[in-house]
Protein backbone atom coordinates (compact mmCIF):
# COMPACT_ATOMS: atom_id res chain seq x y z
CA UNK A 1 0.00 0.00 0.00
CA UNK A 2 0.86 4.04 -0.99
CA UNK A 3 0.60 5.91 1.74
CA UNK A 4 1.50 10.13 2.66
CA UNK A 5 0.33 12.36 4.88
CA UNK A 6 -1.88 14.79 4.06
CA UNK A 7 -4.88 16.88 5.33
CA UNK A 8 -8.20 15.88 4.51
CA UNK A 9 -11.51 18.44 4.50
CA UNK A 10 -15.12 16.57 4.86
CA UNK A 11 -18.26 18.42 5.02
CA UNK A 12 -22.19 18.58 4.47
CA UNK A 13 -24.99 20.08 4.80
CA UNK A 14 -26.87 20.08 8.11
CA UNK A 15 -30.65 19.18 8.25
CA UNK A 16 -30.31 18.12 4.29
CA UNK A 17 -33.36 15.89 4.48
CA UNK A 18 -35.36 18.50 5.84
CA UNK A 19 -34.40 20.81 3.57
CA UNK A 20 -35.02 18.77 0.58
CA UNK A 21 -38.41 17.26 1.92
CA UNK A 22 -39.91 20.99 2.77
CA UNK A 23 -38.43 22.33 -1.03
CA UNK A 24 -36.88 19.68 -3.10
CA UNK A 25 -35.63 21.40 -5.83
CA UNK A 26 -35.11 24.72 -4.48
CA UNK A 27 -32.84 22.81 -1.99
CA UNK A 28 -31.07 20.98 -5.05
CA UNK A 29 -30.74 24.13 -6.39
CA UNK A 30 -29.16 25.96 -3.96
CA UNK A 31 -26.88 22.89 -3.43
CA UNK A 32 -25.43 22.74 -6.90
CA UNK A 33 -24.60 26.66 -6.82
CA UNK A 34 -22.84 26.08 -3.28
CA UNK A 35 -21.33 23.19 -4.14
CA UNK A 36 -19.92 24.34 -7.30
CA UNK A 37 -18.20 27.47 -5.49
CA UNK A 38 -16.90 25.35 -2.66
CA UNK A 39 -14.79 23.42 -5.14
CA UNK A 40 -13.97 26.47 -6.61
CA UNK A 41 -12.54 27.68 -2.97
CA UNK A 42 -11.01 24.26 -2.20
CA UNK A 43 -8.97 24.55 -5.68
CA UNK A 44 -8.31 28.09 -5.11
CA UNK A 45 -6.52 27.10 -2.06
CA UNK A 46 -4.31 24.32 -3.60
CA UNK A 47 -7.40 21.34 -2.75
CA UNK A 48 -8.78 18.88 -4.53
CA UNK A 49 -12.06 16.88 -3.83
CA UNK A 50 -11.64 12.96 -4.45
CA UNK A 51 -15.38 11.82 -2.76
CA UNK A 52 -18.72 13.31 -3.38
CA UNK A 53 -21.73 11.98 -2.31
CA UNK A 54 -25.45 13.45 -1.95
CA UNK A 55 -24.64 16.62 -0.18
CA UNK A 56 -21.46 15.55 1.66
CA UNK A 57 -17.69 16.21 -0.17
CA UNK A 58 -14.09 14.58 1.29
CA UNK A 59 -10.96 17.14 0.18
CA UNK A 60 -7.13 16.47 0.43
CA UNK A 61 -4.80 19.34 0.54
CA UNK A 62 -1.07 19.37 0.93
CA UNK A 63 -0.93 22.54 3.29
CA UNK A 64 -2.26 22.48 6.74
CA UNK A 65 -2.34 26.63 6.91
CA UNK A 66 -3.89 26.29 3.01
CA UNK A 67 -6.86 23.91 4.59
CA UNK A 68 -8.25 25.81 6.81
CA UNK A 69 -8.05 29.33 5.18
CA UNK A 70 -10.42 27.03 2.39
CA UNK A 71 -12.57 26.03 5.46
CA UNK A 72 -12.90 29.45 7.01
CA UNK A 73 -13.16 30.49 3.14
CA UNK A 74 -16.01 28.42 2.97
CA UNK A 75 -18.18 29.43 5.76
CA UNK A 76 -17.37 32.81 5.28
CA UNK A 77 -19.41 32.44 1.77
CA UNK A 78 -21.70 30.03 2.74
CA UNK A 79 -23.19 32.82 5.53
CA UNK A 80 -22.73 35.91 3.11
CA UNK A 81 -24.95 33.54 0.42
CA UNK A 82 -27.61 32.02 2.98
CA UNK A 83 -28.01 35.68 3.89
CA UNK A 84 -29.74 36.39 0.84
CA UNK A 85 -32.46 33.35 1.79
CA UNK A 86 -35.51 32.79 3.85
CA UNK A 87 -34.10 31.35 7.25
CA UNK A 88 -36.15 28.35 6.99
CA UNK A 89 -34.07 27.52 3.53
CA UNK A 90 -30.59 28.73 4.23
CA UNK A 91 -28.34 25.59 3.56
CA UNK A 92 -25.37 25.57 6.83
CA UNK A 93 -22.41 22.94 6.22
CA UNK A 94 -20.06 21.49 8.84
CA UNK A 95 -16.62 21.07 8.23
CA UNK A 96 -14.02 19.19 10.07
CA UNK A 97 -10.73 18.81 9.08
CA UNK A 98 -7.95 16.49 10.11
CA UNK A 99 -4.08 16.14 9.42
CA UNK A 100 -2.88 12.22 9.08
CA UNK A 101 -2.04 9.10 7.66
CA UNK A 102 -3.64 8.02 4.55
CA UNK A 103 -3.94 5.79 2.19
CA UNK A 104 -4.00 5.77 -1.70
CA UNK A 105 -6.45 3.90 -4.12
CA UNK A 106 -5.86 5.71 -7.57
CA UNK A 107 -7.63 8.89 -7.15
CA UNK A 108 -9.30 8.03 -3.70
CA UNK A 109 -7.58 7.76 -0.36
CA UNK A 110 -8.62 5.83 2.64
CA UNK A 111 -7.61 4.99 6.34
CA UNK A 112 -8.12 6.82 9.83
CA UNK A 113 -6.79 10.38 8.65
CA UNK A 114 -10.31 10.37 6.35
CA UNK A 115 -12.10 8.76 9.00
CA UNK A 116 -10.98 11.18 11.76
CA UNK A 117 -11.95 14.06 9.46
CA UNK A 118 -15.39 12.93 9.16
CA UNK A 119 -15.85 12.07 12.53
CA UNK A 120 -15.23 15.46 13.14
CA UNK A 121 -17.01 17.14 10.87
CA UNK A 122 -20.54 14.86 12.43
CA UNK A 123 -19.42 15.90 15.83
CA UNK A 124 -19.68 19.53 14.56
CA UNK A 125 -22.36 21.82 15.12
CA UNK A 126 -24.13 23.70 11.43
CA UNK A 127 -21.93 26.43 10.55
CA UNK A 128 -18.72 24.89 12.75
CA UNK A 129 -15.20 24.10 11.06
CA UNK A 130 -13.64 21.22 14.10
CA UNK A 131 -10.56 20.62 13.36
CA UNK A 132 -8.02 17.60 15.23
CA UNK A 133 -5.03 18.34 17.54
CA UNK A 134 -2.81 17.30 15.26
CA UNK A 135 -3.88 19.60 12.68
CA UNK A 136 -3.91 22.71 15.73
CA UNK A 137 -0.25 22.20 16.13
CA UNK A 138 0.59 22.52 12.75
CA UNK A 139 -1.07 26.24 12.04
CA UNK A 140 -0.58 27.53 15.67
CA UNK A 141 0.77 30.95 15.48
CA UNK A 142 0.24 31.11 11.50
CA UNK A 143 -3.22 32.37 10.82
CA UNK A 144 -5.63 34.98 12.41
CA UNK A 145 -8.40 32.91 13.27
CA UNK A 146 -8.62 32.13 16.94
CA UNK A 147 -9.56 28.57 18.07
CA UNK A 148 -11.00 27.09 20.78
CA UNK A 149 -10.04 24.12 23.01
CA UNK A 150 -13.21 21.74 23.00
CA UNK A 151 -11.16 18.79 24.75
CA UNK A 152 -10.76 15.26 23.87
CA UNK A 153 -13.34 13.60 22.32
CA UNK A 154 -14.95 10.03 21.79
CA UNK A 155 -16.04 9.65 18.24
CA UNK A 156 -18.09 7.06 16.32
CA UNK A 157 -15.80 3.69 15.64
CA UNK A 158 -12.29 5.48 16.61
CA UNK A 159 -10.27 3.58 18.97
CA UNK A 160 -9.01 6.53 20.87
CA UNK A 161 -10.38 10.22 22.19
CA UNK A 162 -9.52 13.13 20.10
CA UNK A 163 -8.51 16.39 20.78
CA UNK A 164 -10.74 18.67 19.26
CA UNK A 165 -10.53 22.64 18.35
CA UNK A 166 -13.18 24.75 17.19
CA UNK A 167 -12.42 27.58 14.56
CA UNK A 168 -13.78 30.91 14.84
CA UNK A 169 -13.85 32.10 11.43
CA UNK A 170 -16.55 34.51 12.21
CA UNK A 171 -15.51 38.05 10.52
CA UNK A 172 -16.75 41.54 12.99
CA UNK A 173 -19.76 42.89 11.44
CA UNK A 174 -18.64 46.31 9.03
CA UNK A 175 -19.23 49.06 11.26
CA UNK A 176 -20.08 52.57 9.59
CA UNK A 177 -17.42 54.85 9.62
CA UNK A 178 -17.65 58.45 10.64
CA UNK A 179 -16.47 60.92 8.09
CA UNK A 180 -12.90 62.23 9.43
CA UNK A 181 -12.25 59.30 11.84
CA UNK A 182 -9.19 56.93 11.93
CA UNK A 183 -9.47 53.85 10.13
CA UNK A 184 -8.85 50.96 11.90
CA UNK A 185 -6.24 48.22 10.21
CA UNK A 186 -7.78 45.28 9.16
CA UNK A 187 -7.17 41.85 10.39
CA UNK A 188 -5.36 40.87 7.14
CA UNK A 189 -2.66 42.25 5.43
CA UNK A 190 -3.56 45.78 3.74
CA UNK A 191 -2.82 47.22 0.79
CA UNK A 192 -3.46 50.22 -1.45
CA UNK A 193 -2.12 50.77 -5.02
CA UNK A 194 -1.41 54.48 -5.73
CA UNK A 195 -1.45 55.49 -9.66
CA UNK A 196 1.39 54.56 -11.38
CA UNK A 197 3.17 57.74 -12.79
CA UNK A 198 3.40 58.63 -16.48
CA UNK A 199 6.97 59.54 -17.04
CA UNK A 200 6.48 58.56 -21.25
CA UNK A 201 6.46 63.25 -21.27
CA UNK A 202 3.38 62.50 -23.10
CA UNK A 203 0.30 63.10 -21.20
CA UNK A 204 -1.54 60.97 -23.76
CA UNK A 205 -0.32 58.59 -22.46
CA UNK A 206 -1.79 59.05 -19.26
CA UNK A 207 -4.39 56.05 -19.66
CA UNK A 208 -1.80 53.46 -20.33
CA UNK A 209 -0.21 53.95 -16.65
CA UNK A 210 -4.03 54.10 -15.27
CA UNK A 211 -4.95 50.96 -17.19
CA UNK A 212 -1.53 49.23 -15.34
CA UNK A 213 -2.45 50.59 -12.03
CA UNK A 214 -6.19 49.26 -11.97
CA UNK A 215 -5.01 45.61 -13.44
CA UNK A 216 -2.32 45.75 -10.10
CA UNK A 217 -4.72 46.55 -8.27
CA UNK A 218 -7.63 43.86 -9.45
CA UNK A 219 -4.63 41.27 -9.69
CA UNK A 220 -3.60 41.95 -5.94
CA UNK A 221 -7.42 42.02 -4.50
CA UNK A 222 -7.78 38.41 -6.35
CA UNK A 223 -5.86 36.93 -3.21
CA UNK A 224 -8.91 37.01 -0.89
CA UNK A 225 -6.70 37.31 2.50
CA UNK A 226 -5.63 40.36 1.74
CA UNK A 227 -7.67 43.82 2.09
CA UNK A 228 -7.37 45.84 -1.08
CA UNK A 229 -8.31 49.78 -1.22
CA UNK A 230 -10.33 49.90 -4.26
CA UNK A 231 -9.25 51.66 -7.76
CA UNK A 232 -11.63 54.85 -6.90
CA UNK A 233 -10.01 55.40 -3.56
CA UNK A 234 -6.54 55.08 -5.30
CA UNK A 235 -6.76 57.24 -7.46
CA UNK A 236 -7.79 60.65 -5.69
CA UNK A 237 -4.43 60.73 -5.37
CA UNK A 238 -3.54 61.07 -8.91
CA UNK A 239 -1.03 63.93 -9.64
CA UNK A 240 -0.56 64.82 -5.92
CA UNK A 241 2.75 64.91 -4.20
CA UNK A 242 1.61 62.45 -1.21
CA UNK A 243 3.46 61.49 2.06
CA UNK A 244 3.25 57.57 2.41
CA UNK A 245 2.23 57.64 6.20
CA UNK A 246 -0.71 59.83 6.01
CA UNK A 247 -1.73 58.18 2.65
CA UNK A 248 -1.73 54.65 5.18
CA UNK A 249 -3.50 56.59 7.93
CA UNK A 250 -6.34 58.12 5.23
CA UNK A 251 -6.98 54.96 4.09
CA UNK A 252 -6.13 52.57 6.89
CA UNK A 253 -4.02 50.59 5.59
CA UNK A 254 -0.55 49.06 6.49
CA UNK A 255 0.89 49.00 2.80
CA UNK A 256 1.83 51.07 -0.29
CA UNK A 257 2.31 50.09 -3.73
CA UNK A 258 3.72 52.87 -6.21
CA UNK A 259 5.36 52.90 -9.02
CA UNK A 260 6.05 54.66 -12.60
CA UNK A 261 5.84 53.27 -16.26
CA UNK A 262 7.72 54.88 -19.48
CA UNK A 263 6.34 53.80 -23.16
CA UNK A 264 8.67 54.15 -25.33
CA UNK A 265 7.83 52.91 -29.24
CA UNK A 266 7.45 49.46 -28.53
CA UNK A 267 9.49 49.18 -25.04
CA UNK A 268 7.90 49.74 -22.00
CA UNK A 269 9.88 50.18 -18.35
CA UNK A 270 7.86 49.73 -15.18
CA UNK A 271 9.08 50.51 -11.49
CA UNK A 272 7.40 49.55 -8.39
CA UNK A 273 7.98 49.30 -5.15
CA UNK A 274 6.16 48.16 -2.05
CA UNK A 275 6.51 50.49 1.59
CA UNK A 276 5.43 50.06 4.58
CA UNK A 277 3.30 52.86 5.20
CA UNK A 278 3.50 53.69 8.74
CA UNK A 279 7.65 54.05 9.34
CA UNK A 280 8.09 54.79 5.35
CA UNK A 281 10.82 51.61 4.68
CA UNK A 282 10.54 50.36 1.58
CA UNK A 283 10.44 46.51 1.33
CA UNK A 284 10.65 45.63 -1.90
CA UNK A 285 11.49 47.46 -5.56
CA UNK A 286 11.83 46.10 -9.19
CA UNK A 287 12.48 47.55 -12.35
CA UNK A 288 11.07 46.02 -16.11
CA UNK A 289 12.21 46.39 -19.22
CA UNK A 290 10.19 44.54 -21.38
CA UNK A 291 8.46 44.57 -24.69
CA UNK A 292 5.07 46.09 -24.76
CA UNK A 293 3.52 42.68 -25.26
CA UNK A 294 4.56 41.65 -22.08
CA UNK A 295 2.91 44.20 -19.99
CA UNK A 296 0.07 41.67 -18.41
CA UNK A 297 3.22 39.26 -17.53
CA UNK A 298 4.67 42.49 -16.17
CA UNK A 299 1.70 43.03 -14.23
CA UNK A 300 1.15 40.12 -12.80
CA UNK A 301 4.84 39.52 -11.90
CA UNK A 302 4.65 42.86 -10.05
CA UNK A 303 1.97 41.37 -7.85
CA UNK A 304 3.04 38.09 -7.03
CA UNK A 305 6.17 39.64 -5.69
CA UNK A 306 4.08 42.43 -3.74
CA UNK A 307 2.59 38.98 -2.15
CA UNK A 308 5.49 36.69 -1.69
CA UNK A 309 7.26 40.11 0.05
CA UNK A 310 4.31 40.35 2.44
CA UNK A 311 3.19 36.92 3.19
CA UNK A 312 4.98 34.16 1.54
CA UNK A 313 2.60 31.51 3.35
CA UNK A 314 -0.10 33.40 0.76
CA UNK A 315 -0.81 30.86 -2.17
CA UNK A 316 0.34 32.08 -5.09
CA UNK A 317 -1.31 29.07 -7.33
CA UNK A 318 -1.84 29.26 -10.64
CA UNK A 319 -2.13 32.33 -12.46
CA UNK A 320 -5.43 33.82 -12.16
CA UNK A 321 -4.82 35.58 -15.44
CA UNK A 322 -5.19 32.31 -17.17
CA UNK A 323 -8.52 32.21 -16.47
CA UNK A 324 -9.28 35.45 -18.13
CA UNK A 325 -9.59 35.51 -21.71
CA UNK A 326 -8.80 39.23 -22.35
CA UNK A 327 -7.00 40.27 -25.20
CA UNK A 328 -3.54 39.97 -27.27
CA UNK A 329 -4.41 42.89 -29.30
CA UNK A 330 -2.82 46.34 -27.87
CA UNK A 331 -5.07 47.82 -29.95
CA UNK A 332 -8.08 47.11 -28.63
CA UNK A 333 -6.30 47.05 -25.28
CA UNK A 334 -5.15 51.00 -25.90
CA UNK A 335 -9.22 51.79 -26.96
CA UNK A 336 -10.55 49.90 -23.97
CA UNK A 337 -8.55 51.97 -21.36
CA UNK A 338 -9.26 55.33 -23.28
CA UNK A 339 -12.75 54.36 -22.70
CA UNK A 340 -12.55 53.39 -19.31
CA UNK A 341 -10.42 56.42 -18.56
CA UNK A 342 -13.02 58.54 -19.59
CA UNK A 343 -15.72 56.19 -18.19
CA UNK A 344 -14.44 57.16 -14.90
CA UNK A 345 -14.81 60.72 -15.31
CA UNK A 346 -18.52 60.45 -15.28
CA UNK A 347 -18.99 64.24 -15.66
CA UNK A 348 -20.98 64.48 -18.66
CA UNK A 349 -23.07 63.41 -21.27
CA UNK A 350 -20.10 63.53 -23.73
CA UNK A 351 -17.58 61.67 -21.24
CA UNK A 352 -20.13 58.84 -21.62
CA UNK A 353 -20.42 59.23 -25.56
CA UNK A 354 -16.98 58.77 -26.09
CA UNK A 355 -16.46 56.13 -23.79
CA UNK A 356 -19.52 54.32 -26.09
CA UNK A 357 -17.26 54.70 -28.84
CA UNK A 358 -13.79 53.73 -27.72
CA UNK A 359 -15.21 50.55 -26.35
CA UNK A 360 -17.26 49.56 -29.85
CA UNK A 361 -13.72 50.37 -31.41
CA UNK A 362 -12.23 47.86 -29.31
CA UNK A 363 -14.99 45.46 -29.79
CA UNK A 364 -14.22 45.73 -33.29
CA UNK A 365 -10.70 44.85 -33.24
CA UNK A 366 -11.06 41.90 -31.21
CA UNK A 367 -14.92 40.90 -31.15
CA UNK A 368 -14.02 38.48 -27.98
CA UNK A 369 -12.47 40.87 -25.70
CA UNK A 370 -14.33 39.85 -23.02
CA UNK A 371 -13.72 42.99 -20.74
CA UNK A 372 -14.94 46.20 -23.77
CA UNK A 373 -17.98 44.25 -24.22
CA UNK A 374 -18.36 44.90 -20.52
CA UNK A 375 -17.40 48.42 -20.40
CA UNK A 376 -19.58 49.03 -23.50
CA UNK A 377 -22.66 48.01 -20.92
CA UNK A 378 -21.84 49.44 -17.97
CA UNK A 379 -21.15 52.91 -19.94
CA UNK A 380 -24.69 52.36 -21.61
CA UNK A 381 -25.96 52.07 -17.69
CA UNK A 382 -24.43 54.89 -16.20
CA UNK A 383 -25.65 57.22 -18.97
CA UNK A 384 -28.96 55.88 -18.39
CA UNK A 385 -28.29 56.06 -14.64
CA UNK A 386 -26.73 59.62 -14.58
CA UNK A 387 -30.32 60.64 -16.56
CA UNK A 388 -27.94 61.41 -20.17
CA UNK A 389 -29.49 59.00 -22.17
CA UNK A 390 -31.66 60.20 -25.06
CA UNK A 391 -33.48 56.87 -25.31
CA UNK A 392 -33.39 54.54 -22.38
CA UNK A 393 -34.98 51.89 -24.22
CA UNK A 394 -32.42 51.76 -26.63
CA UNK A 395 -29.59 51.83 -24.26
CA UNK A 396 -31.20 49.61 -21.89
CA UNK A 397 -31.39 46.87 -24.49
CA UNK A 398 -28.42 47.36 -26.07
CA UNK A 399 -26.53 47.06 -22.16
CA UNK A 400 -28.15 43.82 -21.58
CA UNK A 401 -27.22 42.49 -24.38
CA UNK A 402 -23.38 43.41 -24.22
CA UNK A 403 -23.43 42.72 -20.39
CA UNK A 404 -24.49 39.01 -21.46
CA UNK A 405 -21.73 38.77 -23.88
CA UNK A 406 -19.05 39.93 -21.21
CA UNK A 407 -20.13 36.86 -19.38
CA UNK A 408 -19.74 34.28 -21.79
CA UNK A 409 -16.87 35.34 -22.88
CA UNK A 410 -15.27 36.08 -19.20
CA UNK A 411 -17.25 33.73 -16.84
CA UNK A 412 -14.37 34.25 -13.71
CA UNK A 413 -13.80 38.30 -14.71
CA UNK A 414 -15.83 39.58 -11.13
CA UNK A 415 -16.53 42.74 -13.23
CA UNK A 416 -18.17 40.88 -15.89
CA UNK A 417 -20.89 39.29 -13.15
CA UNK A 418 -20.69 43.08 -11.53
CA UNK A 419 -22.11 44.48 -14.58
CA UNK A 420 -24.47 41.79 -15.13
CA UNK A 421 -25.82 42.76 -11.82
CA UNK A 422 -26.97 46.39 -13.28
CA UNK A 423 -28.33 44.45 -16.59
CA UNK A 424 -30.50 42.69 -14.59
CA UNK A 425 -31.50 45.87 -12.61
CA UNK A 426 -32.26 47.05 -15.84
CA UNK A 427 -33.98 43.82 -17.22
CA UNK A 428 -36.22 43.93 -13.80
CA UNK A 429 -34.64 40.57 -12.81
CA UNK A 430 -33.16 41.20 -9.05
CA UNK A 431 -32.98 37.64 -7.60
CA UNK A 432 -30.33 37.30 -11.02
CA UNK A 433 -28.94 40.21 -9.66
CA UNK A 434 -28.71 39.05 -6.34
CA UNK A 435 -26.81 35.93 -7.54
CA UNK A 436 -24.77 37.73 -10.33
CA UNK A 437 -23.43 40.05 -7.70
CA UNK A 438 -22.57 36.71 -5.42
CA UNK A 439 -20.50 35.89 -8.40
CA UNK A 440 -18.96 38.88 -8.65
CA UNK A 441 -17.72 38.90 -4.54
CA UNK A 442 -16.68 35.15 -4.70
CA UNK A 443 -14.55 35.54 -7.47
CA UNK A 444 -13.03 39.07 -5.76
CA UNK A 445 -13.59 39.83 -2.27
CA UNK A 446 -11.85 42.75 -2.29
CA UNK A 447 -14.23 44.31 -4.91
CA UNK A 448 -15.86 47.65 -3.47
CA UNK A 449 -18.28 48.34 -6.30
CA UNK A 450 -19.46 44.08 -6.38
CA UNK A 451 -20.13 45.06 -2.60
CA UNK A 452 -22.05 47.89 -3.74
CA UNK A 453 -24.73 46.00 -5.83
CA UNK A 454 -25.06 43.49 -3.55
CA UNK A 455 -26.60 45.44 -0.63
CA UNK A 456 -28.30 47.37 -3.79
CA UNK A 457 -29.97 44.07 -5.14
CA UNK A 458 -31.06 43.08 -1.28
CA UNK A 459 -32.86 46.15 -0.87
CA UNK A 460 -35.11 45.24 -4.26
CA UNK A 461 -35.81 41.55 -3.03
CA UNK A 462 -37.31 42.64 0.38
CA UNK A 463 -34.17 41.73 2.70
CA UNK A 464 -33.32 45.18 3.66
CA UNK A 465 -31.17 44.64 7.32
CA UNK A 466 -28.82 42.43 5.41
CA UNK A 467 -28.72 45.13 2.47
CA UNK A 468 -26.15 47.16 5.16
CA UNK A 469 -23.39 45.07 5.95
CA UNK A 470 -22.17 44.28 2.16
CA UNK A 471 -22.42 48.54 1.65
CA UNK A 472 -20.97 49.15 4.86
CA UNK A 473 -18.06 47.04 3.53
CA UNK A 474 -17.76 48.72 0.14
CA UNK A 475 -17.72 52.03 1.91
CA UNK A 476 -14.76 50.60 3.73
CA UNK A 477 -12.96 49.04 0.90
CA UNK A 478 -12.82 52.20 -1.14
CA UNK A 479 -13.21 54.74 1.82
CA UNK A 480 -12.57 58.12 -0.55
CA UNK A 481 -14.69 56.67 -3.30
CA UNK A 482 -16.05 59.54 -5.99
CA UNK A 483 -18.73 57.51 -6.15
CA UNK A 484 -19.24 57.51 -1.99
CA UNK A 485 -22.82 59.49 -2.19
CA UNK A 486 -24.00 56.67 -4.53
CA UNK A 487 -23.02 54.28 -1.36
CA UNK A 488 -24.72 56.91 1.25
CA UNK A 489 -27.79 56.86 -1.41
CA UNK A 490 -28.55 52.41 -0.94
CA UNK A 491 -27.74 52.93 2.88
CA UNK A 492 -30.33 55.63 2.75
CA UNK A 493 -33.09 53.47 1.11
CA UNK A 494 -31.97 50.68 3.25
CA UNK A 495 -33.23 52.40 6.04
CA UNK A 496 -36.11 53.89 4.82
CA UNK A 497 -37.39 50.61 4.30
CA UNK A 498 -36.51 49.75 7.41
CA UNK A 499 -38.60 52.62 8.99
CA UNK A 500 -35.52 54.67 10.29
CA UNK A 501 -36.34 57.56 8.51
CA UNK A 502 -33.90 59.70 10.77
CA UNK A 503 -31.07 57.25 10.03
CA UNK A 504 -31.78 57.10 6.43
CA UNK A 505 -31.91 61.41 6.40
CA UNK A 506 -28.81 61.55 7.96
CA UNK A 507 -27.08 59.36 5.49
CA UNK A 508 -28.85 61.03 2.33
CA UNK A 509 -27.62 64.86 3.66
CA UNK A 510 -24.15 63.54 3.52
CA UNK A 511 -24.60 61.59 0.16
CA UNK A 512 -25.94 65.01 -0.96
CA UNK A 513 -23.10 67.12 0.52
CA UNK A 514 -20.89 65.09 -1.79
CA UNK A 515 -23.18 65.49 -4.89
CA UNK A 516 -26.50 67.18 -5.43
CA UNK A 517 -27.65 64.23 -8.27
CA UNK A 518 -31.71 64.06 -9.18
CA UNK A 519 -31.88 60.71 -7.57
CA UNK A 520 -30.19 61.83 -3.93
CA UNK A 521 -32.76 64.80 -3.78
CA UNK A 522 -35.57 62.38 -4.31
CA UNK A 523 -34.46 60.16 -1.75
CA UNK A 524 -34.20 63.37 0.55
CA UNK A 525 -37.26 63.88 -0.14
CA UNK A 526 -38.87 60.86 0.73
CA UNK A 527 -37.44 60.96 3.55
CA UNK A 528 -38.59 64.47 4.69
CA UNK A 529 -42.19 63.42 3.42
CA UNK A 530 -42.23 60.43 5.95
CA UNK A 531 -41.23 62.42 8.85
CA UNK A 532 -43.82 65.20 8.24
CA UNK A 533 -41.32 67.89 6.96
CA UNK A 534 -43.19 69.28 4.56
CA UNK A 535 -42.05 72.78 4.70
CA UNK A 536 -38.44 71.86 4.13
CA UNK A 537 -39.46 69.29 0.74
CA UNK A 538 -41.12 72.37 -0.60
CA UNK A 539 -37.40 73.86 -0.77
CA UNK A 540 -36.52 71.25 -2.21
CA UNK A 541 -39.07 69.91 -5.31
CA UNK A 542 -38.32 72.63 -7.58
CA UNK A 543 -34.43 71.55 -7.41
CA UNK A 544 -35.37 67.81 -8.12
CA UNK A 545 -37.96 68.71 -10.90
CA UNK A 546 -35.05 70.89 -12.68
CA UNK A 547 -32.61 67.97 -12.49
CA UNK A 548 -34.88 65.30 -13.72
CA UNK A 549 -33.81 62.71 -16.51
CA UNK A 550 -36.36 63.37 -19.75
CA UNK A 551 -38.40 60.30 -19.46
CA UNK A 552 -39.03 59.75 -15.94
CA UNK A 553 -40.99 56.51 -15.97
CA UNK A 554 -38.26 54.90 -18.07
CA UNK A 555 -35.66 55.86 -16.04
CA UNK A 556 -37.10 54.85 -12.69
CA UNK A 557 -38.22 51.35 -14.51
CA UNK A 558 -34.66 50.31 -15.27
CA UNK A 559 -33.14 51.55 -11.82
CA UNK A 560 -35.25 49.81 -9.38
CA UNK A 561 -36.45 46.40 -9.51
CA UNK A 562 -38.28 45.26 -6.55
CA UNK A 563 -40.11 41.97 -6.03
CA UNK A 564 -42.98 43.20 -3.86
CA UNK A 565 -44.75 46.14 -5.05
CA UNK A 566 -45.70 47.20 -1.69
CA UNK A 567 -41.59 48.18 -1.45
CA UNK A 568 -42.32 50.74 -4.07
CA UNK A 569 -45.38 51.53 -2.99
CA UNK A 570 -43.76 52.74 0.77
CA UNK A 571 -41.05 54.37 -1.31
CA UNK A 572 -43.93 56.61 -3.24
CA UNK A 573 -45.57 57.21 -0.80
CA UNK A 574 -42.47 59.46 1.15
CA UNK A 575 -42.76 61.14 -2.59
CA UNK A 576 -46.15 62.05 -2.71
CA UNK A 577 -46.24 62.73 1.11
CA UNK A 578 -43.18 65.57 0.18
CA UNK A 579 -45.66 66.92 -2.45
CA UNK A 580 -43.18 65.98 -5.13
CA UNK A 581 -45.58 65.73 -8.82
CA UNK A 582 -43.35 63.32 -10.43
CA UNK A 583 -43.46 60.11 -8.60
CA UNK A 584 -42.20 57.25 -10.35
Amino acid sequence: MERKLAVILAADVAGYSRLVAADEEGTLATLGTYCATIAALIAEHGGRIFGAAGDSLVAEFQSAVQAVRAAVAIQRMLKRRNADLAPERRMEFRIGLNLGDVVIDGSNLLGDGVNVAARLQQAAQPTDICISGALHDQIEGKLEFPTQRLGERTLKNLPRPVPVHRVDWREDPMEQELPGTPLALPDKPSIAVLPFVNMSGDPEQDFFADGLTEDIITALSLYRWFFVIARNSSFVYKGRAVDVKQVGRDLGVRYIVEGSVRRSGSRVRVTGQLIEAETGIHLWAQRYDRELADIFAIQDELAQHVVAAIEPEILIGENRRALLRGTNNLDAYECHMRGTLLHNAQDSAAHFAEAIEWQRRAIALDPGFGRAHMMLARSLYARCFFGFSDDIDRDSTELQAEAARGVVIEDHDPYCHYVMCLANFAAQRPHAAVSEAQRAVDLNPNFALAHMVLGWARIFIGRFAEALDPLHTALRLSPHDPLTYLFLNRIALAHYHLGNYEEALRHTERALLLRRTYFNLVMLLACLGQLGRTDEARKVVDEAVANAPTDVPRYWRILTAYVDPKDQAHFNDGLVKAGLPIVP
